[in-house]
């Protein structure tokens, strides 16, 4: 089978690297061709447009940046003819409602459609140790289980299409809402005058501790935000996504809405391309600015 990957961004690129080493045949196209270049050197074929991946190809991958993104690669008039026939596999973060609208624009043109969002970053995509959620009709996820296995060991069919776009969203509120909580605890008991390593100890051997607090601390203490696996605007985009949706499902926003408000000050104030645990930074530097 020949796979077509469309998006070789910062998670994309060890994806699609994952499909090489296993010896499947990839042709690859990127919005910012310079850096299909890696993909080209181990053997990937690469396109300049991406009707012709999609046509060289059975099933497609997309990982790209958003919906309005697989809007313009995949379903513009050129790419959209191309499709019947063909496994389209939407690997990145999106609504479920946007989820659901892309998947009958792809059965109308012929194709198939299931969702596969993922859960973790960079050095798990290149060990292929993702947390890989589906969304599909049973047939589907088992007729695709091996594809996706290369990412991640244990693909868990979540249910139809939207599930598991709920999902991904559902969890990616969950990074940004405890690393602010941890954020803002560690900017008060520095400001307090307790030692880190001993409100680490005590974290640790709580029922609170959560591992992506360590993962993240060394970079908050030394305001290390450079070569993010995760970058700022990522999360507040994501952000958006779990706001928009949720608002439709009748729940209260509030403290979610406080979350997205430092991270759009992050991105503001020169983060946007940084990891997301500069939001430490504007907790505890900025937040005390904006009081004055």
């Amino acid at each position: 089978m020949k796979v077509a990957f469309l998006g070789t961004g910062l998670m994309g690129l060890p994806m699609a690297q994952r499909l090489l080493a296993a010896d499947i045949q990839l042709v690859a196209y990127n919005r910012t061709p310079e850096k299909l270049a890696p993909l080209q050197a181990a053997g990937a074929e690469v396109v300049t447009h991406p009707r012709q991946a999609i046509r060289a190809a059975e099933c497609v991958i997309l990982m790209l940046t958003n919906a309005s993104a697989i809007y313009h690669v995949l379903l513009s008039d050129t790419a959209w003819h191309t499709l019947e026939g063909r496994t389209i596999i939407q690997m990145g973060t999106i609504t479920p409602t946007e989820s659901q609208e892309i998947r009958d624009a792809v059965v109308a043109g012929g194709g198939e459609y299931l969702e596969a969002p993922v859960l973790g970053s960079i050095p798990e995509a290149q060990a292929g140790k993702l947390i890989v959620m589906v969304g599909a009709e049973p047939e589907q996820y088992q007729s695709h289980l091996k594809l996706l296995q290369h990412f991640g060991s244990e693909p868990l069919l979540i249910g139809p299409v939207g599930t598991a776009a709920a999902l991904k969203l559902a969890l990616n509120q969950l990074i940004a809402s405890l690393t602010t909580s941890f954020a803002l605890s560690l900017a008060f008991i520095q400001r307090q005058g307790v030692d880190v390593d001993v409100f680490m100890q005590i974290l640790r051997d709580s029922s609170l501790y959560a591992p992506t607090f360590d993962k993240k601390l060394q970079r908050m203490l030394a305001s290390d935000y450079a070569n993010p696996n995760f970058p700022t605007k990522h999360l507040l985009k994501d952000t958006d996504l779990f706001i928009s949706e949720a608002k439709s499902r009748g729940l209260d926003l509030s403290s979610i809405k406080g979350v997205r408000q430092i991270l759009q000050t992050a991105v503001k104030m020169s983060f946007a391309d940084a990891d997301y645990s500069s939001l430490f930074s504007i907790i505890k530097e900025w937040g005390e600015s904006s009081e004055e």
